[in-house]
C-alpha cells in the first residue's frame, strides 16, 4: 500500500516522496529518512521488525531523529550518543535530563513505544475567518457589498468542507489605520434562526449586517466576515417549516463545491459575489504559478 501511495503521488503531481513504516511517529520519520538515503529501499522503508531497527538505527546520525536539534546533538555527543541507536539504549531519566521531557519521548519512541498519538481527525474548528485588504480603497456600497458577499460565500464554503455550521456571525469593515484618511471602524454580530452552512442564507445575513455598517463618504481598507460559533452539522436544530427546499439547496451547493474543487476557486459562484477580476479584490500579481492544482497554469512546452 505505502509503494502505490508513493506511485499515485508521483502520477498525480510529479513530486517524489518517501515512506516510513514503524509503529512510532519518530520511528516512521526515521524510516523516511532511511528511505530517502538508500536506493535500494525505492523510497519505502519498513521499521515495524526490531531486528530491523536494532540494524539501521545504528546508521542514523542522532541530529536526523525528529526532535533532536543540534544543541541537542552537541549535549548527547558528550555521552557517547552519536546515532538513534545509542539514543535507544539511553536511559530514559538521562535523555530527558538533558532535552527535558522530549527526550525521554524520544527514546522511548526510538524503542517501539508509542508516547505521541495519532491524531485521525482534525480537532472541531472553533471559529472560520475570511478577512481581505481591498487591493485598491472601497468608497461604493456596491463594491462592498460584493466583497461581503464573496467572503461570506468563502466561509460557507470552509464550513462545508470541514463538516460544520454557524450560530451566528460577525461582519467588519474599516479604513486604513495607516494615512491621513477620516477614519472609520465598525463591526455587527447577528444570530442565525437556526444553525446553517447554506451560502445564500450566509451571505444574505452578512450582506444586511454590511449594510447597516456602512457610513458613505469613507475610503475602506479592509472588510471580513467572520464565524465565531460551530457546531457539527449533524447538530442542526430543524426549522419549523418544510426542509425540502433546504436539502436541494444543499444538493446545489455541494455541486458547486465539486466544480470549484476541480476547476479552481469561483469558477461557478453566486452572482451577488462578483466576478474575478473585481477592481477590490487584493492583485496577486507576484504569486508563483499554482502548476499542481490549475491545469492552465501548466508550463507549455514545444517540441
Amino acid at each position: 500500500m505505502a509503494r502505490e501511495l508513493r506511485d499515485r503521488v508521483l502520477r498525480w503531481t510529479g513530486i517524489p516522496t518517501c515512506v516510513g513504516i514503524a509503529p512510532t511517529k519518530t520511528l516512521a520519520k526515521v524510516g523516511n529518512f532511511i528511505a530517502k538515503k538508500r536506493p535500494q529501499y525505492v523510497g519505502v522503508c519498513d521499521l515495524r521488525s526490531a531486528t530491523v531497527r536494532a540494524e539501521l538505527l545504528s546508521a542514523v546520525p542522532v541530529e536526523e531523529v525528529w526532535g533532536v536539534g543540534g544543541a541537542s546533538a552537541a549535549k548527547l555527543a558528550k555521552l557517547g550518543v552519536s546515532t538513534a541507536a545509542d539514543l535507544a539504549a539511553l536511559e530514559a531519566d538521562d535523555a530527558r535530563a538533558l532535552m527535558t521531557v522530549t527526550g525521554g519521548r524520544e527514546v522511548y519512541e526510538l524503542r517501539g513505544i508509542s508516547c505521541l498519538p495519532l491524531d485521525l481527525l482534525e480537532p472541531t474548528r472553533k471559529g472560520i475567518a475570511v478577512t481581505r485588504s481591498f487591493g485598491k480603497a472601497v468608497t461604493s456600497w456596491s463594491e462592498m457589498r460584493e466583497a461581503i458577499a464573496s467572503y461570506a460565500t468563502r466561509a460557507a464554503e470552509k464550513m462545508r468542507r470541514y463538516k460544520v455550521a454557524a450560530e451566528n456571525l460577525f461582519v467588519f469593515m474599516h479604513t486604513n489605520t495607516f494615512n491621513n484618511d477620516p477614519f472609520y471602524s465598525n463591526g455587527a454580530t447577528a444570530r442565525f434562526v437556526e444553525t446553517t452552512n447554506d451560502t445564500g442564507e450566509v451571505v444574505a445575513l452578512a450582506v444586511r449586517l454590511g449594510e447597516r455598517l456602512w457610513r458613505p463618504g469613507f475610503r475602506y481598507a479592509k472588510a471580513g466576515v467572520m464565524i465565531t460559533e460551530l457546531l457539527p452539522e449533524t447538530v442542526r436544530q430543524p426549522a419549523l417549516w418544510n426542509d425540502i427546499e433546504r436539502e436541494k439547496r444543499e444538493r446545489v451547493w455541494k455541486v458547486m463545491d465539486g466544480l470549484n474543487a476541480d476547476l479552481g476557486r469561483d469558477t461557478v459562484r453566486i452572482l451577488s459575489a462578483g466576478g474575478k477580476t473585481a477592481s477590490w479584490k487584493l492583485r496577486a500579481e507576484h504569486r508563483l504559478p499554482r502548476w499542481t492544482t490549475r491545469w492552465a497554469e501548466l508550463p507549455r512546452v514545444r517540441a
